[in-house]
């Protein structure tokens, strides 16, 4: 049987227990901690609510672990980072558990929960960080052509969720170290992503222009930034929102908030207004998500699917809705929205968005002020993508897909 100890490390220098973990023949169990119990935080209030007992996973058509502590782990890059460190050290990830993994990420994870004891795999790693090395390093990486992962890859990538190449760094002003620990006084929290071999090149100064773009349209974004180095390379980073100097917040992506796979699109927007009214008990909230929405749908950016979108929980246990991320031009599958609009993923239109704002509790004047906004930034696209220096061509590309507006 394996065991693992779960700490909520919002106060890094004071964790605290929170329960622990167990595998015993390939199944999932938790039981709180006698004492969290007692001051009990709703760390995932739908699917794992505090009470006592020991508690199986058995929503295995979601995944190996409950939602929880799956957002403890990252997505595609940093799974792929994780598998060849394993084979680096002669373990066949065929062999490791859920819990080796979380065991792997230790106090390296997203939000604030953290997992012990840690696997501790040494390297000689340096905490300056290269953008342009790590950049070539994460394509060699995504290419299979290197099994000798850069400790500082690993290091500094290990965490992040998504598909694409990113790495977490600490950053002050120009210099950047590695951003898993906590960091010197000056510097602050923030993700960096790469292009895959398959993105154009112009995929960090596109994202940074849909950055511009949506904090006209009223969307509350985390502070972002192009990282531009000696090589001509562009990299779109943002702040991490999960972090402050000295302390981490607890998250949960929607999708694990509610156990739905985000790789199975099944989801509509009718539920994410509905999750965010219940939990945030907040009319602002509410209005947020619906904004995020319908900038979705104006920018044609249809990979909005359910880990797109996530929520904090405060050190005074009050949820509310994360800012903004991983907004940009995208098709999404087969064409279509990962989440659709009152039922409709190709075409959504202002009927369906309405319907929405209905559903929500949103009045139809809230939702006409929403739309009335998002469609003003919308004009600014050209003024945006030539201040993120995005080419002529693509930005003339992107404009005759979002300013066919439903």
């Amino acid at each position: 049987m394996k065991r693992l100890s779960v700490c909520d490390s919002t106060n890094p220098t004071a964790p605290r227990a929170v329960g622990e973990l167990a595998e015993v023949d390939h199944r999932i169990y938790f039981e709180y901690d006698p004492e969290f119990l007692k001051n009990p935080r709703w760390l995932s209030p739908f699917k794992l609510p505090p009470e006592p007992g020991l508690l199986e996973h058995r929503d295995r058509t979601f995944g190996p672990l409950f939602g929880l502590f799956d957002d403890s782990l990252p997505d595609g890059w940093g799974l792929l980072l994780m598998d060849r460190v394993f084979r680096k050290n002669s373990i066949s990830p065929e062999t490791i558990s859920p819990l080796d993994r979380l065991a792997y990420m230790g106090s390296r994870t997203m939000g604030a929960l953290t997992y012990h004891p840690e696997t501790h795999i040494e390297d000689n790693h340096s905490d300056v960080v290269d953008l342009h090395n790590l950049a070539q390093d994460a394509h060699a990486v995504m290419e299979g052509t290197t099994e000798e992962i850069l400790p500082v890859l690993r290091r500094a990538g290990g965490s992040p969720g998504g598909a694409r190449p990113k790495v977490v760094v600490g950053v002050k002003e120009d210099h950047l170290i590695s951003g898993t620990e906590i960091l010197p006084e000056g510097f602050t929290d923030w993700m960096v992503k790469f292009p895959s071999k398959r993105d154009a090149m112009n995929e960090g100064r596109m994202e940074y222009a849909y950055s511009l773009m949506a904090r006209k349209a009223g969307i509350a974004m985390p502070p972002t930034r192009l990282f531009i180095t000696s090589q001509g390379d562009a990299f779109f980073g943002m702040e991490r929102f999960d972090r402050t100097r000295d302390r981490r917040i607890h998250m949960q992506t929607f999708g694990n908030l509610i156990h739905s796979n985000y790789r199975i699109p099944g989801c509509d927007y009718e539920q994410l207004m509905k999750i965010t009214r219940v939990l945030t008990k907040n009319k602002v909230d509410v209005i947020s998500a619906f904004r995020v929405m319908v900038f979705n749908i104006f920018a044609h950016n249809r990979d909005d699917h359910v880990k797109n979108f996530s929520f904090l929980l405060s050190s005074d246990n009050e949820w509310s809705l994360a800012p903004a991320y991983d907004l940009t031009f995208s098709f999404g599958p087969g064409g279509e929205h990962s989440m659709t609009v009152s039922g409709e993923g190709r075409k959504p239109t202002r009927s369906h968005i309405h319907r929405i704002a209905e559903q929500s509790g949103l009045t139809k004047t809230n939702a006409d002020e929403v739309i009335h906004e998002v469609e003003a930034a919308i004009l600014s696209w050209n003024d945006v993508a030539k201040e993120a220096g995005l080419s002529t061509t693509i930005s003339r590309r992107i404009e005759s897909f979002i300013t066919a507006n439903p």
